[in-house]
């Protein structure tokens, strides 16, 4: 039994949920259902995004700060570090705080799996590879993931491979970090235990992928992407969408996290869109724009750049187009709601392909917000305004004429 309160109680792991999410490419992987409090994961459900705060877990106005600016990004899952007596104390009130489902991330020390279970976590994240005597502890582990009607997270990683695996494969292959998954997973299964979900993350590409593939055709166990060490903004976007949209193309994966050496809500953000443009959420705020090239006479970078950055709070599902000139103006972006057409020191703003009026170049700006914050306000006023709705990402460009 827990002993903390939450201020909404969790649905038990395993009760039926209806929503279903089809990827317009492939098939859904069929996995079992699990729960990670009120979020289903696994047996269709809509794919969730997750994040780990990067605050001191002991810090709990911080972390909640963080949790907040998550969840305002569309996060559906939070996880908090649990590596000291100081983090374990502090989960009580994070959790009872938190507006979505907080999983603790525990290494080496059993005792935290206990205790962030009757603090009332919506799931634990454990490392057999890492727990010390987890033969021993491991089914005591279950009965009280069970008793509390929570799910676990179970898998390995490339740098926490086991050593007698690794020397009999030759290091962290798809091959043995597979088997090193379906060994904890029959661990836990042996006592069982069935309400886990499994990663088996990787910072190649092309190993991740391989990987996932191979664990997918062993099992109907519910998956967890990642591209473990991806690196820089840049480079992770890069890394996780390729693997991502790989997997996710196929049918494989039911939640992920987008690992980024940057802001945890960068992470989020990455994520959230990712799933959009793959068919797999509803596609809320865009915005669009042509490249730069020889034939625009406005400088696009510097343009689509502006309009990006203010209207980066805009949540409502509208779709903005920035386009250099009249070769890739209303025509081409005519499935817009907004857009600009620009050249000759002016700009042609229209609305679904239809030019409404011409405003200077200096005022582009200016009146491309101004009507899209119309128009966002109308759809809010109206209801039309999805719940979870994000911004856009936005990823900041130094203008190459401009010191840094």
């Amino acid at each position: 039994m827990s002993l903390n309160t939450v201020d909404k109680p969790f649905r038990k792991t395993g009760d039926p949920v209806t929503l279903t999410s089809e990827s317009p490419l492939h098939p859904r992987r069929k996995s079992r259902r699990i729960m990670v409090g009120p979020v289903p994961v696994g047996g269709g459900a809509p794919i969730s995004v997750q994040s780990m705060t990067n605050t001191l877990t002991a810090n709990v106005p911080a972390t909640l700060q963080q949790i907040a600016e998550l969840t305002a990004a569309g996060c559906d899952i939070v996880r908090v570090a649990v590596p000291s007596q100081d983090d374990a104390d502090a989960l009580p009130e994070i959790v009872r705080k938190s507006p979505i489902p907080v999983i603790a991330d525990i290494h080496f020390q059993s005792k935290y799996v206990f205790q962030a279970i009757d603090a009332g976590c919506a799931a634990v994240r454990v490392n057999p590879g890492n727990i010390r005597k987890f033969d021993q502890v491991g089914p005591d582990i279950c009965k009280a993931a069970t008793d509390a009607g929570i799910s676990l997270r179970i898998g390995v990683n490339a740098g926490s491979l086991d050593k007698d695996l690794y020397a009999k494969y030759g290091g962290p292959t798809p091959e043995a970090l597979v088997a090193s998954a379906l060994k904890e997973a029959h661990m836990f299964e042996d006592v069982g235990f069935h309400d886990f979900k499994i990663s088996v993350k990787h910072h190649d590409v092309i190993t991740m992928v391989q990987t996932y593939r191979l664990l997918a055709s062993k099992g109907d166990w519910p998956l967890h992407l990642g591209v473990t060490e991806a690196g820089p903004a840049w480079q992770g976007t890069i890394k996780s969408c390729l693997a991502f949209g790989a997997l996710l193309a196929e049918g494989i994966g039911d939640t992920i996290r987008v690992s980024l050496s940057a802001p945890p809500v960068e992470e989020v953000k990455v994520g959230c869109k990712l799933l959009e443009y793959m068919g797999l959420r509803p596609r809320k705020f865009d915005i669009i724009s042509c490249p730069s090239c020889g034939r625009a006479q406005v400088d696009v970078i510097q343009l689509a750049t502006a309009v990006t950055e203010g209207l980066k709070d805009i949540t409502a599902p509208i779709r903005v187009a920035v386009m250099g000139c009249i070769v890739n103006g209303p025509g081409e972006a005519r499935e817009a709601d907004l857009g600009v057409a620009s050249g000759n020191g002016k700009g042609q703003i229209f609305i679904k392909g239809k030019v409404i009026k011409t405003v200077p170049e200096d005022q582009i700006v200016e009146t491309l917000l101004d009507i899209a914050n119309d128009i966002a306000a109308n759809m809010e006023a109206n209801g039309e305004v999805p719940a979870g709705a994000t911004g856009p990402v936005v990823i900041p460009i130094q203008h190459p004429n401009r010191a840094a």
